[in-house]
């Protein structure tokens, strides 16, 4: 490990918090090889680190819980391979890492074709990581057609019967990050919906009432029709 690595790590465990760690466990976070360092304070570090790959990948490496979150900050997108998006996806065992990792991956060539894979593998934070890439693409990727993001829906809709909250609330969450992107995709999300709505299981249920809640909401409508288009939610 290089002595800018060690020196990242040592400040890391000097703003450790053994009080934050069992506050994070309580919201599901792995209190394993975590440190409890605040969001806050990794954000500022990454700052004045800036853009280093070579430094992310070694304090991906190290196992501690805040330097794969920080190395998630400094990794350059464009210098992430196949193999290492693969490699950290195996990784996961956290949420957060899970959620604030993706934002990364989602900047990749590798993204559209890592959600539709990882989306149907078996382990949790895995198939959690599918359905994240989905909702950040929908929300992130400004250049995308409908009809590209479109392609998710069958997706999530296969999703339904998954009972596992980690994996519910991100199929939900790319659900409605879709359904919020154009009057089309609101029309054909909250379709969506209905079809997982009729499905007999607890977890379908909840994903699709919470996202027909927020889908066909005034706020949301009114919000689309402002950005144009004739297309209207179905009734």
């Amino acid at each position: 490990m290089s002595e800018k690595a060690q020196v990242i790590l040592e400040r890391l465990k000097a703003l450790s918090n053994p009080d934050n760690v069992a506050g994070m466990a309580r919201f599901g976070i792995n209190p394993h090889n975590t440190l409890g360092v605040s969001i806050p304070d990794m954000r500022q570090i990454a700052k004045e680190i800036g853009r280093d790959h070579t430094l992310a990948v070694e304090l991906w490496d190290s196992g501690i819980h805040e330097a794969r979150l920080l190395a998630g900050f400094i990794a350059d997108p464009r210098q992430m391979s196949e193999a290492l998006i693969d490699r950290w996806v195996q990784d996961f065992d956290s949420w957060d890492i899970c959620d604030q990792t993706c934002g990364l991956f989602a900047r990749t060539p590798f993204a559209y074709s890592k959600a539709f894979a990882w989306s149907s593998q078996p382990e949790t934070f895995i198939k959690r990581a599918g359905f994240v890439l989905m909702a950040t693409l929908a929300v992130h990727d400004k250049h995308a057609p409908d009809e590209r993001l479109a392609q998710f829906l069958p997706v999530i809709a296969r999703a339904e019967r998954d009972e596992r909250n980690f994996v519910k609330k991100a199929v939900n969450w790319a659900l409605r990050q879709i359904g919020k992107r154009s009057q089309s995709l609101n029309g054909q999300a909250i379709e969506t919906a209905r079809q997982i709505q009729q499905i007999d299981s607890k977890a379908a249920r909840w994903i699709a009432a919470d996202a027909l809640r927020e889908l066909t909401s005034a706020s949301v409508q009114a919000r689309l029709q402002a950005k144009g288009g004739q297309h209207a939610a179905p009734k």
